[in-house]
């Protein structure tokens, strides 16, 4: 059996499906659609069901891929039974999207959610009244705390059995002639979900018209019999009032509403706070930095400051354990193979053992950073975080809507770029998806992390890594302005969003968002990253005539690479002896930024060395002595070049798609790659000589200054002139 939940954004209908499904739930993307299909198991009915979580919609018509893929699954498909997850504590809103679920010929169930919430508020649902005026089976549920589920679950097995009779609201509204004469019309067709295709004609839906160009002529000189002057013959806009019509008639006197003095809820007060038109950023980067603090930071207490013994923070004790226990099972192996052939050896110890070795070991970190970013979403505080950015996006021609596609760069590019669809105007889609790649993503973060660990240990680790995501968000805004200015069109869409209420994070389905993460990170990492690293293994392990060397510079990957290692001297990692390798591994993370690290990996295996350093010195690891070669400002520079460059391949993909234009695409190429370039270069530079830095910011402050006069008026050099 199949059973399909559907809802609105934000009424629990995510965290339902974690309770039901637990370690059984997979994500993976539609078919030739790029939006997530989340499905699980659900195993105590009499027999298993399969559960799919359905996009997050307001409603099925096609303003939005998640709304076309519900729509398509649920007529198509046809699933046994569907649950309409209710958000109890906004009963008239959500009830808008079951008036059309109710126009299906699929059996319905509502699930009223956060009912916990409405009786803590003193309010009172008529939960039998509900069910008789609606005419499918209610359960009041509270999907955070699994009560009342079990319930749903036995009332949805027992509908599925049952025949089901589809009815629209619009039949008993002043447009229900209409209604009936098109519905007639498609019945003696025999046309499936009859009810459903005949609203979605009368609405003009541009799927059902395309489908029903035979009688479309029919449906319009029907409908023009129709008064609809007070809509100005919007038949959509007819629809839409005969649905709150019939909602606020039969409905709005089941909720009785506790009789309460007129004050700020929870939500509202801490909003106060952390929504504050001056303080909101500012908390929202203090907040951030708190997260790297203990994510990345070697001196968690700051207790070098006073001479004493730094302690470790959480994250990178982990680490440290965890690359314990790889070193350990690196020696074991390496002893195991003492009487096998060289390359044998080679291969497995010093190439994909070192390059795993180089990813997973901050496998800790990662989840550290995912699980506070997820508690962070599941509380309702990042939906507030795109409400304070709306400000500061719009002064460089973005609205605080293009900040949700570009949060989830954070954690993937792909799904943020892909997500850039939402927005309605073309000139802020392209923007938003050329800057997409300055949001650091979780591929990235292994390169901070290693660096951190080694060249930063003990000198601020969680400042440079904060400083990574603080620069790819200057860089974003600053080329957003330059494009904005440059764009014949100005305007920036109006932003209009619904704050959730402030929850506590499910602990089950943070811990199962955290096993989705770490999935697919171990797959990718047996796959793609294992089969890449056995390549550079043996490029650099060989030689053209393919006979083993002793010196890698003198392998395939050693003389190519150092055929263009001069393009990079100017950005410092390009010099010096090991300065090839470091490019390599750039490059390499062009196809998969997870490759940087493991590169790294692979050339510190091969030229691991037992030198011992001083005490507060880089660990003496082989990768921490491979990067140690590079100077700070090199390593800083290094780090920012893969920060801006071009991201994944599989980013390159979703940017194509969306773009869809061969043209634009090499545009944004170019300007990631010029980006990266000219942004490396001034780090190095400013920072091995200061007084470059100092010039710049200089001649920087009067070209502000006189544009700053000139647009009040003021042109200086004329003033100069005259004196």
């Amino acid at each position: 059996m199949k059973f399909a939940l559907a809802g609105n954004p934000n009424s629990g209908k995510t965290t339902l499906f974690n309770y039901l499904t637990g370690s059984t739930a997979h994500v993976g993307n539609w078919p030739g659609v790029t939006v997530d299909k989340k499905e699980g198991i659900y195993k105590k009915l009499p027999e298993k069901v399969t559960v799919l979580d359905l996009p997050g919609i307001y409603s099925l018509s096609p303003y939005t891929p998640e709304e076309i893929v519900a729509r398509t699954y649920i007529l198509d498909e046809k699933p046994d039974v569907v649950i309409n997850i209710v958000d109890a504590t906004n009963l008239e809103r959500n009830l808008y999207l079951t008036t059309q679920l109710l126009e299906l010929d699929r059996p319905l169930i509502i699930a009223l959610n956060m009912i916990d919430a409405v009786d803590r508020s003193g309010d009172k649902i008529d939960i039998e009244s509900l069910e008789k005026a609606i005419g499918v089976p209610v359960v009041a549920i509270s999907a955070l705390r699994g009560k009342g589920v079990k319930e749903l679950m036995q009332r949805a097995y027992a509908t599925a059995k049952e025949p089901f009779a589809p009815y629209s609201v619009l039949s008993k509204s002043a447009a229900g002639e209409v209604f009936n004469r098109v519905a007639d019309l498609l019945k003696n067709k025999n046309i499936d979900n009859p009810i459903f295709h005949a609203v979605k004609l009368i609405e003009g839906d541009e799927l059902e018209v395309k489908n029903h160009l035979d009688i479309i002529s029919l449906v319009n000189e029907i409908k023009s019999a129709y008064p609809a002057e007070e809509f100005d013959g919007d038949f959509e806009a007819v629809v839409a009032d005969a649905r709150y019509k019939y909602i606020t008639e039969r409905f709005s006197k089941l909720f009785k509403k506790a009789p309460r003095k007129e004050e700020l809820t929870r939500s509202d007060k801490i909003d106060k706070v952390l929504t504050h038109k001056f303080f909101g950023i500012p908390i929202f980067l203090a907040i951030m930095f708190a997260v790297f603090h203990i994510t990345f930071s070697g001196d968690f207490l700051y207790l070098s400051w006073y001479g004493v013994e730094p302690v470790e923070s959480l994250g990178v004790f982990l680490q440290s354990q965890l690359g314990n226990l790889m070193g350990i099972i690196m020696d074991a192996v390496s002893d195991g193979l003492e009487s096998a052939a060289p390359w044998v050896s080679s291969l497995l110890v010093d190439g994909l053992l070192s390059g795993l070795d180089a990813v997973l070991s901050f496998l800790p970190q990662i989840l550290l950073l995912y699980l506070f970013l997820s508690i962070l979403e599941d509380s309702g505080y990042m939906a507030r975080v795109a409400f304070i950015m709306d400000r500061a996006f719009r002064r460089f021609g973005m609205s605080g809507k293009a900040f949700l596609p570009l949060l989830m760069c954070f954690g993937c590019a792909v799904p943020g770029i892909i997500a850039t669809r939402a927005l309605e105007n073309e000139r802020e889609r392209r923007i938003a998806i050329t800057i997409s790649p300055f949001f650091s993503c979780g591929a990235k973060l292994p390169i901070w992390g290693t660096f951190a660990a080694t060249m930063f240990l003990n000198r601020g680790g969680e400042v440079v890594v904060f400083g990574m995501y603080v620069l790819g968000l200057a860089v974003a805004i600053l080329l957003s302005i330059l494009m904005h200015k440059m764009s014949k069109k100005k305007d920036v869409a109006p932003f209009i969003m619904e704050l959730p209420a402030y929850r506590l994070p499910q602990p089950k389905s943070t811990a199962i968002h955290l096993w989705q993460k770490l999935k697919h990170y171990v797959v990718r990492v047996a796959t793609i990253i294992a089969g890449a690293i056995v390549v550079i293994w043996a490029l650099s392990t060989f030689n053209f005539r393919f006979e083993m060397v002793e010196d890698n510079a003198n392998s395939i990957i050693g003389i190519i690479s150092r055929g263009i290692q001069w393009l990079f001297v100017p950005l410092g990692f390009g010099m010096g002896e090991s300065g090839w390798k470091f490019v390599v591994a750039a490059f390499t993370g062009l196809i998969a930024k997870e490759m940087v690290v493991a590169t790294m990996g692979v050339f510190a295996g091969m030229d691991a060395d037992p030198l011992e350093m001083e005490a507060g010195e880089l660990a003496a690891t082989p990768i921490a002595l491979l990067i140690s070669t590079l100077s700070i400002p090199a390593g800083l520079a290094f780090m920012a070049f893969n920060l801006l460059s071009v991201p994944c391949m599989a980013a390159v993909g979703a940017a194509s798609g969306e773009l869809r234009s061969r043209k634009k695409l090499w545009s944004a190429i170019a300007i990631w790659m010029g980006t990266a370039y000219v942004v490396a270069a001034a780090i190095y530079w400013i920072g091995t000589y200061w007084w470059i830095g100092l010039i710049l910011a200089v001649v920087l402050a009067v070209i502000i200054t006189y544009f700053a006069l000139k647009k009040k008026g003021i042109d200086i050099f004329k003033k100069l002139k005259k004196a």
